[in-house]
């Protein structure tokens, strides 16, 4: 059985999978997507993303490659309650 971070890094992670396939299929979304990434991920996923969370968008090109590292497994207990509410609160 998983923890709650786990389901929480699962969740995000298929979250980044979907952004990222529709980022590489659907051009206006991808720009939009590096624009305003906060409105445009609250969208998609029809959640409302706190003012206190900060979401970057890095693209890749050919000479620079971004690897983004997964928040800790420990998560306190602000992060328990908003997983527990829907909301997923790591990366």
């Amino acid at each position: 059985m998983s923890s709650p971070a786990e389901t929480a890094l699962q969740t995000a992670e298929e979250m980044r999978r979907r952004l990222t396939e529709r980022a590489a299929e659907d051009e206006a979304f991808r720009q939009q997507l590096l624009a305003d990434p906060k409105r445009v991920i609250g969208q998609e996923f029809g959640i409302e993303i706190p003012e206190a969370i900060n979401i970057h968008i890095h693209q890749s090109t050919k000479n620079n490659f971004h690897l983004a590292l997964p928040v800790s497994p420990e998560l306190d207990e602000e992060q328990l309650e908003q997983i527990a509410g829907g909301l997923c609160c790591c990366g």
